[in-house]
């Protein structure tokens, strides 16, 4: 269940307003000058590589700070769920955390090792883009408490963000319309990431996701 939900917050970190429209241009990046879809597809592949392993060990980092707070695991829980929380009001509009703004980058895209150093550089510009659900899958890693699941919370992340990101490399020319559907319905998806985030942190605050793995297991 709870990779099911770091998974969804990586597809929602996709479509945010500060990454979406960006979306052509780094498709572009990729593209190159070579007009085989394949030679885009690797490439972004290997964009998606270069912030997964950022993003798995930010995952580490935090599954291991949790293990070494396990007997403090409720403590651990309420703190988590409540900056989870935090990031949903924030969402919401009903607080402001200036932290969360959207940064974009240029760069030239040649092959496959620029494209996966793109990733891994993207990763930490883009930190301030998606910080709400980066954040809140951090909290989530760590309440855990394992290194292992920390890891898997965060590659279930990315690959949220990741595979429509490859669907999108190969699509993008036939997308167009839905992307625009989201772009015009931003403040509605904003209220329901808001709620969505909101939740997350007050199951996470009550120690009731191990309750729902036992349920969905």
């Amino acid at each position: 269940m709870q990779y099911l939900i770091t998974f969804l917050e990586g597809v929602i970190s996709f479509i945010s307003p500060c990454m979406l429209p960006m979306l052509p241009i780094y498709i572009s990046y990729f593209a190159g000058n070579a007009d085989k879809k394949k030679h885009t597809f690797a490439r972004a592949a290997a964009f998606v590589l270069g912030f997964t392993v950022v993003f798995s060990l930010l995952g580490l980092f935090a599954g291991t700070l949790g293990s070494l707070l396990s007997k403090y695991r409720t403590a651990v829980n309420i703190v988590s769920g409540l900056i989870v929380i935090a990031f949903g009001l924030s969402y919401l509009n009903l607080i402001r955390i200036p932290f969360f703004k959207g940064l974009s980058s240029k760069r030239e895209i040649n092959g496959i090792f620029s494209a996966f150093l793109f990733g891994v550089i993207y990763s930490v510009s883009l930190t301030p883009c998606v910080g709400a659900f980066l954040g809140s899958a951090l909290m989530m890693a760590s309440a855990s408490a394992t290194a292992s699941q920390g890891v898997l919370l965060l590659t279930a992340y990315s690959l949220g963000m990741g595979v429509p990101f490859l669907i999108s490399a190969v699509l993008i020319e036939k997308l167009n319309t839905a992307f625009q559907f989201i772009k015009k319905h931003y403040n509605v998806i904003n209220i329901v990431c808001g709620i969505f985030l909101i939740a997350t942190g007050a199951v996470i605050a009550l120690g009731w996701m191990s309750r729902l793995m036992a349920v969905f297991s």
